[in-house]
């Protein structure tokens, strides 16, 4: 397969999956379709072609690279691109937020969902997880890479700054975190709720930072790439990775209405008219 073919069928699993994103919140009336549709190239980019991993699912992961969602409340894109994957059964989507559902709001433990290594969506704790699972493949001599994804708006937690203090004093340097830098939060505007110099700031914590357009498949799929490259050399890794909230659904982008608001009937009719069916719907 030609490089431009993989990223061809990338783009085709993107829009399967914004389509799960957009059924899924719009069956139960409840979700966040937002920052979901805005990550989405970064999943697919990152379980299609990206990290090594096993859809048999180990729980310690041993030999292959580990992903860890910090901002939690994006759950329908992280269990789409699962179930695309082939961690469960892709007919499963349906249960997304129903009583005893594996497929709870925030991604759980205690379901046992393949694909789940901790419970997330309490803003600020995922980078923390992702650097003990970083030294531990250290102290076991596994050479493959941790990776974690966090909000924008997440960065106002003060526990991101403890950890991003201590992954760079302790050399955690096979640790790639990826900052969804849309500008929107539950309450509006980033730079109105509180505003921060990300790329400085992460610089000064002694941070490698990249930056690349996260709805853009061939700049996802290359700033990853180079993310390895960057790495392993004595500092983590940091990518602000610029997205439009709602990407893919026009009414839908670069407004915070849309980071936990389900669709109608006739918004779900007129947000699937613009996703191609490609892998068929669960």
């Amino acid at each position: 397969m030609s490089q431009q073919q993989d990223l061809n069928q990338l783009k085709k699993i993107a829009s399967q999956v914004r389509r799960d994103i957009v059924r899924m919140v719009h069956a139960v009336q409840s979700g966040h379709p937002g920052g979901s549709l805005g990550c989405t190239e970064f999943f697919v980019a990152l379980y299609f072609n990206i990290m090594k991993h096993d859809p048999k699912f180990n729980f310690e992961g041993k030999g292959e690279d580990l992903f860890f969602l910090s901002n939690g409340h994006i759950s329908p894109v992280f269990y789409s691109t699962l179930a695309r994957a082939g961690y469960f059964d892709v007919k499963e989507l349906s249960t997304f937020r129903f009583i005893d559902s594996r497929l709870q709001g925030h991604p759980t433990t205690h379901e046992h969902l393949p694909g789940i290594r901790v419970a997330s969506g309490s803003l600020g704790q995922g980078l923390s997880v992702a650097i003990g699972a970083a030294q531990a493949k250290k102290l076991n001599n596994d050479d493959r890479f941790v990776y974690v994804l966090m909000g924008d708006g997440e960065q106002q937690e003060g526990q991101i700054w403890e950890a991003a203090m201590y992954a760079a004093h302790n050399k955690v340097d096979n640790l790639i975190a990826t900052i969804d830098f849309n500008g929107q939060q539950i309450d509006g505007p980033v730079a109105k709720i509180l505003s921060l110099d990300l790329k400085s700031k992460w610089q000064a914590f002694g941070w490698i930072v990249q930056e690349f357009n996260g709805n853009v498949i061939e700049e996802v799929v290359a700033g990853l790439q180079h993310a390895q490259t960057l790495a392993k050399q004595g500092k983590p890794v940091l990518n602000l990775m610029k997205t439009e909230m709602g990407y893919g659904v026009d009414y839908m982008m670069g407004s915070h209405k849309w980071h936990g608001v389900a669709p109608n009937d006739e918004q779900l009719k007129t947000a699937l008219a613009q996703l191609e069916e490609t892998l068929g719907d669960y």
